[in-house]
This record gives structure tokens, C-alpha cells and sequence, in this order.
């Protein structure tokens, strides 16, 4: 009996030793110089695992008040295989909010490096390289007509560092920021009423090799409503609370890529376990002024299951995401008195 506890007590240990080990894994920032991006790294890149997944983003507020949310996406969806999702989300259009999910085989999407274009069905269009010029089109027709269709007017030039691809573990994200600040024009539709709308977008890339909340505990992307002094970028605290991610700052000396050193809520080192509700602080290398700004105003909850159809698929992306994954949107003043709208993604507390 006693060699048997022994033995039981000896395989736990064993276990937590792996355990501790696996999270333990170091992050790993991208190899290079930073540079300026290009057509390839806005095509979709080759998926090297079951569950890589890749997401163009873009967060638009418009002068009127109202903003969109949208994302196109090719993603594993458990139980289901490759998928291509796009989803919108109107805040605030006419005083309410509105939001579509669509789901398509992945061979619908078909990418032109050519044309430097990313096109669904007809319906759903990246086109042009990423800058000026770019024109972002969304229409959908599910509980609802949606409709938006804007371009870039301007934009300001984005940057990675290096090949922009961090390793966790034996996992790898990336993240590029095309767009950190540019001004679109356009018109944005829902059912009946369509509004003629200009106001300033963001827009960023990222793809990663395993489901996000196997990488992520909380994600975190903002942007300035101004492009100097600006921020702009997308910040990942790994399960473990280790960095991923970067931001672009345009301060008196220019442009920077700026590389995060520590994030804190209030006065303690913030681990993304939680969302959080008080104030957030990221510090930077080279030099880059501190960034600050509260979060405790979420202007809007969005939840990742309005992108995914049916009720299996959505349970089997709430079990695999361990737990329903949410979008908190608000706006604030960061510390150089400019509004800084900003996203925070996790599970559900």
C-alpha cells in the first residue's frame, strides 16, 4: 500500500513538473529590423496546423457617432472544419446596435496578389493594398440587410517588426498593423436606411497556429482618433501573463514601432486572467512615452458566437474556447488628452 501511494504521489509530481514546464514556455519576439509592409504579408497566409486561423480586422468611428466592427476570418471550427467567417457590428447606428455573422466553406475565398485583393462571394471585398485607396465592402442579408462599403481616402503607412511572428511555446502568433490611422469615406446600410459616412479607421492582421485562448488569456487593441501623437496596435497577454504583440507610435521624432515591456492595471502587473476594470498602463522600449487610459466605460459587449452559425457549431466553439468568448469596446482619453478607442478580448470572466 505504501509503495502504491508512493507511486501515486511520484506520477503527480511528474505531472505538475510537465505541467509547470509546458506553461513555463518563453516568448520568443520576431526575428529583423522593423520595415514597412508589403502585399505578401496582407495575402492569406498557408495554414501549418489543423487549428491556424488568421483575422483581418478593422475598427471604423465615424464623425455621426456610430461605429463598425468587422472582421473576416478563416478559422477551424470544432466539429465543423476550415471555415470562412465575416462578421459586422453596428454601434450606435441610429441610436442601436446591429450585428451579422456569416459562415462559408473556405474555398469561396479567393486572393489575388495581383490585385492585392481578398474577395468572398462578390459580396464581402478587401481591395487594393492596404493605404490609400483601400476599399473595405461587407453586404449580408441575415436578420437584416447589411450593408458597408467605405475606402481609405488616407492612411498612414504601417510597420512590423521583422518577419512580425512571435513563438509561444511550440505555437506561433502574428500581427500586423497595415493601417494605424487613415481616413475613409463611404456609406453604411441597415434594412432601409443608409447613411452617407466619413470618419478614421484602424486595421490590423493577425494569424496564429492553435485556437486564440490556447495562446491568449486577454487581448487588447486601441487606437488614437488622430494620427499624431498616436497609438495605435494590438498588446496579447499569454495564459501564463508573458507579451505578445506590438503597437506603432507617431510621437515628435516620427514613427516607431514600439515593443511592450510591462502592462498594469492600476498600480499591479496586470496577467489577463480577468478582464479588467479600472486603468491600464503599457510601458515600452525605445524610448516610447508610457500609454495610459481607463477602461471602466465598455461602450459595447459583442460576443465571438454572433460570427459562428448553427447551435452545434456554436457550442462546440464555446467548449473548445473554454467558455464564451467576449469583445468589450469603449472609448477614453489617454494620457496625452486624445481619445483612445480600444477593444478587450477574452473568455467571459
Amino acid at each position: 500500500m505504501r509503495l502504491q501511494i508512493k507511486n501515486i504521489v511520484l506520477g503527480i509530481c511528474t505531472l505538475l513538473a510537465i505541467s509547470a514546464t509546458t506553461h513555463a514556455a518563453e516568448v520568443t519576439g520576431p526575428q529583423g529590423g522593423d520595415r514597412a509592409l508589403t502585399v505578401s504579408d496582407f495575402m492569406p497566409h498557408k495554414a501549418i496546423t489543423k487549428e491556424f486561423n488568421e483575422t483581418w480586422s478593422y475598427q471604423f468611428v465615424f464623425d455621426n457617432g456610430t461605429r463598425a466592427f468587422v472582421n473576416y476570418s478563416v478559422l477551424h471550427v470544432p466539429g465543423s472544419g476550415r471555415k470562412i467567417g465575416c462578421d459586422l457590428s453596428f454601434w450606435n447606428f441610429k441610436g442601436k446596435t446591429y450585428s451579422v455573422g456569416r459562415q462559408y466553406p473556405p474555398e469561396r475565398l479567393v486572393a489575388s496578389k495581383e490585385k492585392a485583393t481578398i474577395d468572398i462571394k462578390g459580396e464581402y471585398m478587401l481591395q487594393n493594398k492596404p493605404g490609400k485607396g483601400h476599399r473595405v465592402l461587407y453586404s449580408a442579408d441575415k436578420g437584416g440587410k447589411f450593408l458597408l462599403d467605405v475606402t481609405f481616402e488616407s492612411a498612414v503607412q504601417g510597420m512590423v517588426p521583422g518577419n512580425g511572428t512571435w513563438t509561444f511555446g511550440k505555437e506561433k502568433f502574428a500581427q500586423y498593423i497595415h493601417i494605424p490611422y487613415g481616413r475613409v469615406t463611404g456609406k453604411i446600410a441597415y434594412n432601409e436606411d443608409t447613411l452617407t459616412v466619413k470618419g478614421y479607421a484602424y486595421m490590423d492582421q493577425t494569424w496564429q497556429t492553435a485556437q486564440a485562448t490556447e495562446l491568449a488569456s486577454r487581448t487588447i487593441n486601441f487606437s488614437t482618433s488622430d494620427k499624431s501623437p498616436m497609438y495605435a496596435g494590438r498588446i496579447t497577454l499569454t495564459t501564463d501573463g508573458q507579451i505578445m504583440g506590438y503597437a506603432l507610435y507617431n510621437g515628435p521624432q516620427g514613427m516607431k514601432v514600439a515593443i511592450p515591456t510591462k502592462v498594469k492595471e492600476g498600480g499591479s502587473d496586470y496577467n489577463g486572467k480577468k478582464f479588467p476594470k479600472t486603468t491600464l498602463s503599457f510601458e515600452w522600449k525605445n524610448g516610447v512615452p508610457a500609454m495610459v487610459f481607463p477602461v471602466n466605460k465598455v461602450l459595447q459587449k459583442a460576443s465571438l458566437l454572433d460570427k459562428i452559425d448553427g447551435w452545434f457549431a456554436k457550442k462546440a466553439m464555446k467548449i473548445a474556447a473554454g467558455g464564451e468568448v467576449l469583445f468589450y469596446r469603449g472609448r477614453s482619453k489617454n494620457g496625452l488628452g486624445k481619445n483612445i478607442d480600444w477593444a478587450i478580448t477574452g473568455v467571459k470572466d
